[in-house]
């Protein structure tokens, strides 16, 4: 029986700490994603909850989230996408929600430092993560790419998207801390998927503005200006030859918003 005991009493202190501990919902919507979706799906496979909220998809993008035993829901793809993220949100189940987008993952030490703040979080009700972008398999250090702080880990309740336009954060109630271990976040790696990327934030970008009734910028001086700040002024230099490719395209993503809202703007379809 003396043998027997310390077992006893580990499993015992071991089923009470899986009863007490904090549990974790992972929020994801996607439309066609497949091309990044498993990557992220196996960088949160610990986790207690993955809610997966498919927006339309044509490829085999709810395949994969099944596979990872993810809590499917089929929604239309709103001009907002931020809908269809608060939708999500909603889902879950868990003490804690970190929301991501597909092609974004978590590493071991970010797993690890999230597991630490849900065991004791310091008062504090969400958590910035800084984000390393990487473009073609290169992590930019300046252009304004980093520490690229996003605010994705919170207390169930205690955040909220106002789903009013497509640039907003979450609303949250309480105090707000800073994690130090970064996800990843994959801006780059297919040239198909990346122009599909940049031309369907350009068209909710510009259905925005017209509805809003915004003032059309110069885009000349509004793409120069994007280019100056983040190869100049914000060091993109300094990550040579992806570094010229990401500002040229920050100036490119001006212009094609532009094009959109113009053609928009001509066809009076929005």
């Amino acid at each position: 029986m003396r043998l027997i005991r310390p077992f006893i009493l580990y499993a015992w202190h071991l089923i009470l700490y899986h009863i007490t501990m904090p549990r974790i919902s992972v929020s994801i919507i996607g439309f066609n994603e497949a091309l990044f979706l498993k990557e992220c799906l196996e960088s949160v496979k610990w986790a207690d909850e993955i809610v997966y909220v498919d927006c339309g998809s044509s490829d085999n993008s709810i395949q994969i989230a099944a596979s990872f035993n993810a809590k499917i829901f089929k929604r239309e793809n709103d001009f907002n996408i931020n809908v269809n993220k608060q939708f999500a949100i909603e889902q879950c189940s868990g003490d804690w929600i970190l929301y991501l987008d597909p092609d974004e993952t978590v590493p071991v030490d970010l797993k690890k430092e999230i597991i630490s703040k849900m065991e004791n979080d310091g008062g504090f009700a969400a958590f910035f993560i800084p984000r390393k972008n990487y473009y073609f398999g290169r992590w930019l250090k300046y252009g304004g790419k980093y520490p690229d702080r996003q605010l994705r880990f919170f207390k169930k309740g205690c955040g909220r998207f106002p789903c009013v336009n497509i640039h907003e954060r979450l609303e949250i109630k309480g105090k707000v801390g800073c994690l130090k271990s970064a996800m990843a976040h994959n801006v780059a790696d297919n040239v198909d998927w990346f122009i599909d990327k940049i031309k369907s934030y350009a068209y909710r970008r510009a259905i925005q503005d017209i509805r809003l009734n915004k003032t059309s910028k110069n885009p000349v001086l509004s793409a120069f200006k994007k280019f100056f700040r983040a190869y100049i002024i914000k060091l993109g230099f300094m990550d040579g030859p992806v570094g010229f490719f990401s500002a040229v395209t920050d100036c490119f993503n001006e212009m094609i918003f532009w094009l959109k809202r113009k053609e928009l703007e001509k066809s009076k379809k929005f």
